[in-house]
């Protein structure tokens, strides 16, 4: 079962999800020298300095994710009888109380090309993996690099040999789940939309494909569930501002699906079941806020919904988990800290809360089992702290470690400072500050700020052996946790979006205004990096405050806000109408789109140095309108230099770095993967003027 959070965050924006990278052995004759075919600087001098850092941050980074390629993750599926476990597009098994059984292949992503041309490094990631109710069959998505869609994988799973192949390929496959040994439901992705949901039937006699739903609302994204106890399938229509969910019992998966409440704007709704009762997470507590409430399977209207629970104003909510007699909440509490509560399911007035470790800063939970109802198991971790393994039991409200690498093995003189920065209208916005240094002594060190706010999404904290470099490397690194994001709830969220997006804005002047008031580096030691719907708000920091900065990393950025919501013809343009706005039939939020966006408030006067990376094939962000972006973002700086009244102010470099395919979330194979990241490291390195490192010179790239 996928959570209930999480459905409700991949509705909310399909393009906020990082994919795991799979290690390739990608040829370095696709982007020789330094990993890119890109000139960065114009002197000959600075452009072979920038290329031998390039390397050298290359080097470390292979040995970083080295480092910590045995941290536990989420690949491993528990089934009733089997483990299975994906590594390198291959799905294996083996039995779970035999160590030393030998593993067993079940599923190869390298089956899709048979018959195709092969070509090295091509391989396909594994995306989702289901198991069907009784382990007959296995279904897994597979998605090609450079490509948006994927292909659902159906094996079985009795009488595996080595000769094991698909009983069958699905094209364009986004959300599927099993309501039985026979029956499949997906969702068929077109475009970059879902909205069709069909039922397939494995029968003796063939294969039957059934159209279940298709969504008529161009602004609503379908996805499939299944309930944690299994019982019940769950069609979830999502528009950014409200939701809409039907059940099919996974014992009649025939009948047509039922709908428990419709749609209605503002009111958004998730479902999980247990005995024959419906539990809905839903945004009808106080300030239209989540809370828990309960209805009857037979009767799951609005009318009969009873509240049980309602956390505290400003707390988010991260996680809900139903298990066999508690349903458990993850929270961030106002301050940061990650708190787990446990609600009763026989007396909801019972409420047991669990604090968990400071460093926490990321939350992923697990399904290790789908037997086991009485615990909850998920893993921990911050950017610079690798995954840990944790359990927890309400029953004895207990928190129990797992066996990991690092567990309990913080980096050395890492500390996690917490912070607030008041912003503009008086409103404290929190700032998570990851640094090695006391607080006193940070006034030299570099600083790399963090930011997305936007689609109640929170800012991503997950552990990054990249983050890890910079932070034994001397780096402060700040997450600047800015309204329009989901850090403190639902309003959290409705402040930053639609009229409210400048307030983000503010929110992230104020952040580094306050990191820099508290001795936490200076603006020219300040670097600042976002991607995708974060770049509006960098985009538009550096048009009204660029003084604060001195260098930027972008990655497949949305910079030209106005244009692309002006364009319905474009694959998203609908469905992110209320977060933007809509400025064909609103004055209004043309208006307010114009005041803000990037590309439209470009003046000439000195802006930071900017690396942007951009994707040919990116369909979520036409590549035209950075490329807009970049040549009027150029004739500024040219404008402001040629009148030569500023001559102290370092020089401001504008680098577009266009790379090949559509994705639009960075390579997933691990060599391009890594050069990007070296380049933009070394990018950063060259602008804030930092040391050359120590052994840079001693050894060849």
């Amino acid at each position: 079962m996928t959570s209930i959070t999480r459905t409700l965050s991949c509705a909310l924006i399909r393009s906020a999800c990082w994919l795991n990278v799979q290690p390739t052995n990608v040829a370095a004759r696709f982007y020789p020298a330094c990993c890119h075919g890109v000139q960065f600087y114009s002197n000959p001098r600075q452009e072979q300095r920038y290329r031998s850092l390039a390397q050298w941050y290359k080097r470390r980074l292979r040995a970083a994710h080295h480092r910590f390629s045995d941290v536990p993750d989420s690949a491993v599926v528990q089934g009733r009888f089997h483990s299975y476990i994906e590594d390198g597009g291959i799905i294996y098994r083996c039995l779970p109380e035999t160590a030393e059984s030998e593993p067993e292949q079940v599923l190869n992503a390298g089956w899709l090309k048979a018959g195709e041309e092969e070509k090295e490094g091509e391989e396909g990631s594994v995306q989702r993996v289901r198991l069907s109710p009784g382990e007959l069959l296995l279904a897994a998505t597979v998605k090609s690099p450079h490509q948006e869609e994927a292909r659902c994988i159906v094996v079985q799973l009795t009488d595996v040999t080595s000769s094991q192949r698909p009983l069958l390929v699905l094209n364009n496959v986004f959300s599927f789940e099993w309501a039985s040994d026979d029956t499949l439901f997906y969702t068929k992705q077109e475009g970059l939309k879902c909205q069709s949901v069909y039922r397939l039937d494995l029968t003796e006699s063939g294969v039957c494909d059934t159209l279940v739903y298709e969504e008529p609302d161009p602004e609503f994204f379908v996805e499939v569930g299944r309930s944690g106890d299994g019982q019940v399938l769950t069609l979830n229509s999502t528009s950014k501002s409200s939701t809409e969910v039907r059940t099919i019992c996974s014992s009649a998966p025939d009948h047509a699906p039922a709908l428990v409440q419709p749609r209605q704007p503002g009111l958004v709704y998730y479902t999980e079941h247990a005995r024959g009762q419906l539990y809905i997470l839903a945004n009808t507590g106080p300030g239209q806020e989540y809370q828990l409430l309960k209805a009857p399977l037979s009767a799951p209207s609005m009318q009969s919904w009873v509240p049980l629970y309602t956390p505290l104003p400003g707390w988010g909510v991260k996680d809900m988990e139903l298990l066999q007699d508690h349903c458990v909440f993850t929270l961030r509490h106002p301050n940061g800290h990650l708190i787990l509560q446990s609600v009763s399911l026989k007396d909801p007035t019972c409420v047991s809360s669990k604090g968990l470790p400071w460093w926490a800063c990321a939350f992923e939970s697990q399904r290790v089992s789908q037997t086991d109802r009485q615990s909850f198991h998920f893993l921990l971790s911050s950017p610079v702290w690798p995954p840990s393994a944790y359990a927890y039991s309400p029953h004895s409200n207990q928190l129990l470690t797992q066996q990991g690498p690092h567990l309990g093995r913080p980096p050395q003189h890492c500390h996690t400072t917490r912070l607030e920065a008041p912003s503009k209208d008086g409103t404290m916005v929190p700032i998570t500050l990851l640094h090695r240094l006391p607080l006193a002594d940070l006034r030299s060190a570099p600083v790399l700020v963090h930011v997305y706010g936007a689609y109640g999404l929170e800012l991503s904290m997950a552990f990054s052996p990249d983050r890890r470099l910079l932070l034994e490397r001397g780096w402060a690194l700040a997450y600047c946790h800015v309204r329009g994001g989901g850090e403190r709830g639902l309003g959290w969220h409705r402040l930053g979006r639609l009229e409210g997006k400048q307030r983000g804005v503010e929110d992230l002047a104020a952040c580094i205004q306050r990191l820099h008031d508290l001795g936490v580096s200076t603006p020219n030691r300040t670097a600042l990096t976002a991607r995708s719907a974060g770049a509006v708000l960098v985009g538009a920091l550096c048009n009204q405050q660029p003084q604060l900065l001195r260098a930027v990393t972008l990655q497949a950025p949305f910079l030209d806000v106005l244009a692309t919501m002006q364009d319905p013809s474009l694959p998203l343009t609908v469905e992110e109408r209320g977060e933007w706005g809509d400025p064909l039939t609103s004055p209004q939020d043309r208006d307010n789109i114009a005041s803000y966006c990037p590309y439209c408030n470009i003046t000439p006067q000195h802006y930071p140095s900017m690396l942007i990376t951009a994707y040919r094939g990116d369909r979520r962000v036409p590549v035209s309108g950075v490329e807009k972006y970049v040549a009027k973002l150029r004739a500024a700086v040219n404008t402001h230099s040629s009148l030569g009244i500023h001559k102290a102010e370092p020089e401001t470099q504008v680098i577009l770095d266009l790379q090949p395919g559509g994705d639009h979330f960075g390579p997933e194979a691990f060599e391009l993967s890594l050069c990007e990241s070296a380049r933009q490291m070394a990018f950063m390195h060259m602008e804030l003027g930092l040391e050359p490192p120590a052994s840079q010179g001693r050894r060849r790239g």
